[in-house]
């Protein structure tokens, strides 16, 4: 029955999206639970991409207010920090002055007598004043540490909010520039599924929303195409699309091989990077590694399947598994040394 049908679709969407903080009107509430269930499915597919563009614009937004954030936040780390130099110097000067004081007073306790309590007084002023200096010059780096970790949330939260408006993209690989003239990018991506799996070209609930190449301006000096990015409707389709991607393995265009992958992030990207070695140490075991989305590392461990989304609960598993020590011993070794690199990299800047 049609109505079943929206019903289902529009239950499955909602649980899908995020809801805009604002609460704006979207072309949702446009309409009754009545209209919709009696729209015809060319009218439901529009009137759930329009839903979508709504909730992608709000997205945007909120991420651009975000990003906005991070730059005053930005700068005003940068002004915590001169004050800190600044600050530091006056407490290199204070302590330059306060030693000057003491040698001046220990000469003068070795000529003078009654002035002695007088003098005390004075190295006790110096003091407090360099007491006084210390404490801001810590409150500073306190304050300093706080703004890089909300720097740092902040940055997590515009990584998680990109893997959310990526979330049903494709990524072509290796695609030739200027193939598009003839029918598109959206046609070249038909023409990529009607070569490789017919089954899915014919499927009509699949639909582009958008396509483009990126980065926007082709640069000339570059020896590869650019990648081409196509949004699909749902992330269901691109999981399936995905999913026979990886069965097929070898994916071609007009018989020339390309890749497909998923989008993600740049900080989502860097993170999937970083589990490569220790998955392909566990892939000579035979221990059926993968790197779920977005950055998660699972593999087979005495039979059962273990996940970890981060290096450290990793780490901590593989001390209770001597079996397992032994494998990435030398991996983890390495991967520690490196962070370890890093951190004096940044404490020396």
């Amino acid at each position: 029955m049609p109505s079943n049908k929206h019903r289902n679709r529009g239950s499955k969407i909602n649980d899908d999206t995020m809801m805009p903080p604002n609460k704006q009107n979207t072309p949702s509430q446009e309409y009754e639970d009545d209209e919709i269930e009696e729209m015809q499915d060319t009218d439901f597919k529009k009137f759930m991409i329009r839903t979508f563009r709504s909730f992608q614009k709000q997205i945007l937004e909120l991420q651009k207010s975000l990003m906005d954030k991070i730059e005053n936040l930005s700068l005003e780390n940068e002004i915590l920090r001169k004050s800190q130099n600044e600050t530091q110097k006056l407490v290199e000067q204070e302590s330059v002055i306060v030693k000057r004081n003491q040698n001046e007073m220990k000469s003068s306790i070795d000529q003078m007598t009654n002035p002695l309590e007088s003098l005390k007084n004075r190295m006790g002023e110096a003091e407090e004043r360099t007491s006084d200096l210390e404490d801001r010059a810590q409150e500073n780096i306190q304050s300093n540490q706080r703004k890089e970790e909300e720097i740092r949330n902040l940055k997590n939260i515009v990584g998680n909010l990109q893997d959310t408006t990526k979330k049903t993209n494709i990524r072509v690989l290796g695609v030739p520039e200027g193939m598009e003239r003839e029918k598109g990018l959206e046609g070249l991506f038909s023409e990529i599924l009607a070569e490789n799996f017919p089954g899915l070209e014919k499927d009509r609930d699949i639909l582009v929303q958008e396509a483009h190449r990126t980065p926007n301006k082709h640069d000339q000096k570059r020896s590869s195409p650019r990648h081409m990015v196509i949004k699909l409707t749902t992330v269901k389709h691109k999981e399936k699309i995905l999913k026979c991607a990886r069965e097929k393995r070898q994916i071609t265009l007009r018989g020339s091989p390309i890749r497909k992958t998923a989008d993600f992030s740049s900080e989502t990207l860097q993170a999937r990077r970083e589990w490569r070695d220790i998955a392909q140490v566990l892939r000579e075991k035979n221990c059926q590694p993968r790197i779920l989305y977005p950055a998660k590392l699972s593999f087979v461990n005495e039979g059962e399947i273990k996940t970890f989304h981060s290096k450290q609960k990793l780490k901590d598993f593989v001390a209770t598994r001597p079996a397992l020590q032994k494998i990435l011993k030398d991996v983890l070794h390495s991967e520690t040394q490196k962070h370890g690199h890093q951190y004096e990299r940044r404490e020396r800047k």
